[in-house]
Formats: C-alpha cells, sequence, structure tokens
C-alpha cells in the first residue's frame, strides 16, 4: 500500500475549523504538483527522474527572466500562503509578512527559476544571531560539513569570509535554495506536507528533530534549510565531483544537502545574480548533479 501524506491545512481557515487536510500517497502527491509544466504527462509515466527534468531547463540558467517566481503544486492553492500568487515573482516584503504570522518567524516557498525549481526560505537571522542558541529562535547556522564516511569537508562559514564567494553571504534574511533532491532528483517543496519535520517549531544544532524541514515527499528526505555547511557531490553522467555550499541533510536516504544560489533583492523583487557579471560561472557546475 502506498505511504500517504497529509497536505497542509490552510493558514487561512477560520479558528477552531474542523479541517483535517487532504490525504494523498507519494504517486498522487507528484502527479498533482507537477501536472502543471508537463502539460498533463505525469510522473507516473515518466518516473520520478525523467519527470522531474522536465522542470530543470538549462544547467547555465541564464537567458531569461532573473525574478525568482513562485510555484504552487496543483492541488495545494488553498493550503499554502501563496496559493494565489503563482508565477508571480517573489518578493521580501511578501516573505517578511508571511513570516510576522509564524511563530518561529521563518516563512518559505517554492519556486522556479528559469526552468529551475528553488526554495526561497526567510529565516530570521539578524534578529536572533546574538541570542544564545534557543528553541524557536532560528538564525543561519554555519557548520562543517562530512562526506558519508564522516570526513569533513569543509565549513559553511567559509562562504561568508572568502570574496570568491561573495554573492552567497547571507543578505535580507533570506536564502534560495536549489530544489532537487541529491537522492534521485525529485523536488521538494517548502511545507507542502504536514507532519513533525513541516511543523512551524525549530531546534538549534541542525538536528533531525524540529521543524521547518524541507521535506521530500518522494523518499522522506529532510533538509535543514537554517543550516549552511560546505560539502560534495558528484555529477551523475560525468562522474565530476565538485564542493558546494549548501544546507544540510538531517535525515533520510539522501546523501548530502541541498546547494545555494546566489541572488540579490532588487526594489523588493528576489533575483538570481548573473553569473557570468559576478565571475561565478563555475558555480553552475554545482546545479548539475541531476544531468
Amino acid at each position: 500500500m502506498a505511504r500517504e501524506f497529509r497536505l497542509r491545512k490552510s493558514p487561512w481557515s477560520p479558528e477552531g475549523e474542523a479541517e483535517t487536510g487532504q490525504v494523498l500517497d507519494r504517486r498522487q502527491f507528484i502527479r498533482y504538483s507537477f501536472n502543471r509544466a508537463a502539460g498533463g504527462i505525469t510522473a507516473i509515466s515518466l518516473g520520478a527522474i525523467g519527470f522531474a527534468s522536465l522542470l530543470m531547463g538549462e544547467s547555465g540558467g541564464g537567458g531569461g527572466d532573473s525574478a525568482i517566481r513562485f510555484w504552487v503544486p496543483k492541488g495545494s492553492e488553498d493550503s499554502v500562503w501563496y496559493g494565489d500568487l503563482h508565477l508571480e515573482t517573489m518578493t521580501e516584503s511578501g516573505f517578511k509578512e508571511e513570516a510576522g504570522r509564524s511563530t518561529t518567524g521563518m516563512s518559505g516557498a517554492s519556486g522556479v527559476w528559469s526552468g529551475l525549481p528553488v526554495n526561497v526560505v526567510y529565516i530570521p537571522h539578524e534578529e536572533n544571531k546574538n541570542l544564545p542558541p534557543m528553541q524557536n529562535k532560528p538564525r543561519i547556522q554555519f557548520m562543517d560539513g562530512v562526506d558519508q564516511t564522516g570526513a569533513v569537508i569543509g565549513y559553511g562559514g567559509d562562504m561568508e569570509e572568502d570574496p570568491v564567494y561573495a554573492a552567497l553571504k547571507v543578505s535580507n534574511n533570506l536564502l534560495v535554495i536549489f530544489g532537487r533532491c541529491p537522492h534521485l532528483c525529485c523536488i521538494p517543496g517548502w511545507q507542502l506536507i504536514e507532519n513533525n519535520f513541516t511543523a512551524d517549531n525549530w531546534e538549534p544544532g541542525g538536528l533531525d528533530s524540529g521543524g521547518n524541514k524541507l521535506f521530500c515527499i518522494c523518499h522522506s528526505s529532510r533538509y535543514d534549510p537554517t543550516v549552511v555547511e560546505k560539502n560534495t557531490n558528484r555529477n551523475r553522467a560525468s562522474g565530476t565531483v565538485f564542493q558546494y555550499f549548501g544546507i544540510k541533510r538531517t535525515g533520510g536516504p539522501t546523501p548530502v544537502g541541498m546547494p545555494l544560489i546566489p541572488f540579490t533583492v532588487n526594489n523588493d523583487v528576489i533575483e538570481v545574480v548573473d553569473f557570468k557579471a559576478e565571475g561565478i560561472e563555475a558555480m553552475l557546475d554545482w546545479y548539475t548533479y541531476c544531468d
């Protein structure tokens, strides 16, 4: 029997309303989530990897609109805060406003940029960074990334110090995360599923406990978007190994976390930076592990 997941309740449901949320199994969720992009072709007919690749676009990411746009999975229009903003540009003020309704001061949304799936997460880093680590006071945590043998690859805080990675420095309390699961290239969403991993709570230390995780419904991989580390991944086709800065894997079958994408905020609009103008074309290798 297929494992079932409960879709998140609408944040706009009247208080006290006895709403339990729609229950979907994994195949139903993938079909409903992405059939807008495939023109009615579903993940069931292509397989998870083949279907997800329809959203990839060109790995170079150039030649398109630099703005990141909301992506509302079909069937989730009434259960996510950005349900009526499908393909509208993301704004910093929109995330701030939504974060104000949250227990933790965090907010996030699934999005798309130049054909690439992304997740954008707002973390009240500036407000909380000087406080002692405590529950429900999230901030961006820089930690060592380790491979599957436990060997340390590198420290996430290096991206704040090394001018080569200046485009990745934390700003505006936001992170933009490449939305392809390193396990089998599925597309994790932001709090689309209601469970303990996606609840509106936060624990320091990059542990698997606590909520506000990115959760991949396909095989239950989890990621902590508040932990930045340095790690390695491998291109599936060429075998090329590369190092990258990204968020931490906390559980599930995924071997590593997902990489960050450099961005800027331009007149409130969240945009991916021009890789060529910034001289960081080599960073595009980070997003090719599913090629």
